[in-house]
């Protein structure tokens, strides 16, 4: 069968080809035969174009057209024309296509799914039929974005001197906070590889190399429960640099978002971002990433409440925990007792015991635990949160991480059930100061907040020998609306402080060769200072998109089991594979 060279796509034809012959190949979206005439919407990855066959034609030709059906690939030559009845639902609506000649290329069966943006189909059915789910142009349009960014970035830093350099996707198993993905070893049996959850170590052998400044976007791996925004399987733009302090860094980070939101959003961002340290992040806003689109800030009503009556109140601030709240602007009317309940719900997921709310009126302020403070404390406590008529405050004491990561969800989820949320509003900043270790209340252990490179700010280079916790890290986050765009650090390169690090961290000698052996071995032959970055692409893209979920923006994602629907991984595979692997399964 021969094929149509295409000349045109499909959804770029305009007035000005009206009067040219042209070879259209795509699929069609429906046909309409009403008697002498057939109507057919041909649909390519750029749009849809009307394709009409008339009277004027064979009637072979005729006959065969009559046969299209939906989903059948066709390429077509025609003559492009002015529509007399014009569409403004199809973007080419101005014109239409007669055609004189029609291949078709191969037939379909009625597809599972529609293909049109808005099918409302089940996530799992999308997936399960994604290679038909792609055909929508939404989805094309992602993926052109998404290829668009890719490019943008590649661009930018090779114009500012970085090198892109493949790393190992075969590696060894080294702690970087989540569970690997293991592959075992046919030739070393017993032994097994893991592939990355990100090239951190390789980029730093980069810089004692001498590459000086490196950059890839790189398939990372991750074994971790997945949510909204996260994939086994994701995407990281990666770089790294020698010779720089954080202002270097955050500079040339700065420069390339400036750019991407000009170049492929049309929108100008002022630079520089502020900055703010992780504990105002905390202390404002409960979270080390803000969305700072709306106000709603936390306010801290421990001292103001020290001496009360209500025990829920002492107790927490006796376990060194504290008692503080947010105030809802109009939220008094907003927030029915019924709607309270399921906030107060929502935040025992968080750790918390329950919340304490508070209604402001013109002339008194009810409260959930009226019988505990008397109208001139609940007064207090109103003033002292900037409160007014008609506001809601909502109040959660425990323990500084509950309380915060309590009021940070409570304020979010708030803003966005009151629509405050604005998709077209982008706002950046950078949190910086980072504690350099941080208690994992599982593991019952102290652990680097980001990874054991991770230089201390000079100031608190001693506290490593002293007093680690106290200790402050060079490290920053790039966050765009609450949302954490990308993080970094400038690194240990001193051997010495690299070895305090790892006695903070309880580590023994044996530990530390068997787990970074080969990068401690690396920094004793000259290391330069360097430090880096690292964006998620896919998190990146989603937002840039307005998308919620990052599936929106892969070709072929995983589902919330990890499954790929469309190959049915992961699978079984044959005892003779395990075998070969000195694998046996337990059953």
């Amino acid at each position: 069968m021969s094929v149509y060279k295409r000349t045109h796509m499909c959804g770029e034809l305009r007035k000005e080809d009206i009067g040219e012959h042209v070879v259209l190949n795509g699929w069609i979206q429906k046909r309409r035969n009403l008697g002498g005439l057939i109507f057919c919407d041909v649909r390519d990855k750029t749009g849809i174009t009307q394709v009409v066959f008339d009277d004027k034609i064979p009637q072979a030709l005729f006959d065969k057209a009559d046969t299209l059906r939906s989903e059948y690939v066709v390429g077509i030559k025609g003559l492009v024309k002015e529509r007399e009845s014009k569409n403004g639902g199809i973007p080419t609506g101005d014109i239409e296509v007669f055609a004189d000649d029609l291949i078709i290329y191969s037939q379909a069966d009625t597809p599972p799914i529609y293909i049109k943006d808005d099918d409302n189909v089940d996530d799992n059915l999308r997936l399960q039929y994604r290679y038909l789910d792609l055909r929508k142009k939404k989805m094309q349009d992602n993926l052109t974005f998404r290829h668009n960014l890719s490019k943008l970035t590649r661009d930018y830093f090779a114009e500012n001197g970085f090198t892109e350099v493949e790393t190992p996707v075969l590696i060894k198993s080294t702690p970087e906070g989540a569970r690997d993905y293991l592959v075992p070893s046919r030739v070393n049996q017993g032994r097994f590889y893991a592939l990355p959850q990100s090239p951190q170590m390789f980029k730093q052998l980069l810089m004692v190399g001498g590459t000086d400044r490196y950059m890839q976007i790189v398939k990372c791996f991750r074994d971790e429960d997945l949510r909204a925004d996260r994939q086994p399987e994701f995407t990281q733009i990666d770089l790294e640099m020698s010779f720089v302090d954080v202002d270097d860094v955050i500079e040339i980070q700065e420069g390339y978002l400036k750019r991407v939101f000009k170049e492929l959003k049309g929108i100008e961002i002022e630079t520089p971002f502020p900055r703010i340290s992780y504990d105002e992040a905390m202390e404002r806003y409960g979270s080390d990433k803000p969305d700072t689109r709306f106000g709603f800030e936390l306010k801290d009503i421990t001292q103001l409440v020290a001496d009360c009556e209500f025990k829920v109140f002492t107790d927490a601030i006796a376990a060194g925990g504290s008692v503080r709240g947010i105030c809802i602007t109009g939220g008094a009317d907003a927030y029915t007792r019924k709607k309270i309940d399921k906030l107060t719900e929502a935040v025992k997921s968080y750790g918390a015991k329950g919340m304490v709310w508070m209604k402001v009126a013109e002339d008194e302020v009810s409260s959930s635990v009226n019988k505990f403070f008397s109208p001139q404390q609940r007064k207090e406590i109103a003033d002292a949160m900037d409160a007014e008529a008609g506001d809601l405050i909502l109040i959660v004491s425990d323990r500084n991480k509950v309380v915060f990561d309590s009021l940070g969800f409570l304020r979010r989820h708030i803003a966005e059930e009151m629509g405050l949320l604005d998709d077209n509003q982008y706002n950046l900043l950078w949190v910086v100061d980072f504690p350099l270790f941080e208690y994992d209340e599982e593991a019952g252990a102290y652990h680097a907040m980001h990874h054991p490179f991770t230089s201390p700010k000079a100031e608190d280079a001693e506290l490593l020998k002293t007093d680690p916790m106290k200790a402050k890290a060079n490290a920053y986050d790039i966050v765009l609306n609450g949302v954490e765009l990308g993080g970094g650090s400038i690194r240990i390169h001193d051997q010495k402080m690299q070895e305090d690090m790892f006695r903070a961290l309880d580590m023994s000698q044996e530990e530390i060769d068997e787990k970074f052996g080969f990068l401690v071995e690396a920094f004793k032959y000259g290391t330069p200072p360097h430090g880096g970055l690292a964006y998620g692409l896919d998190r990146l893209v989603m937002l840039l998109l307005g998308e919620k979920s990052i599936r929106e923006v892969i070709a072929f994602p995983k589902n919330q089991n990890a499954q790929c629907m469309v190959s049915e991984a992961p699978g079984v595979v044959e005892e003779e594979q395990l075998d070969e692997l000195g694998i046996a399964i337990k059953r």
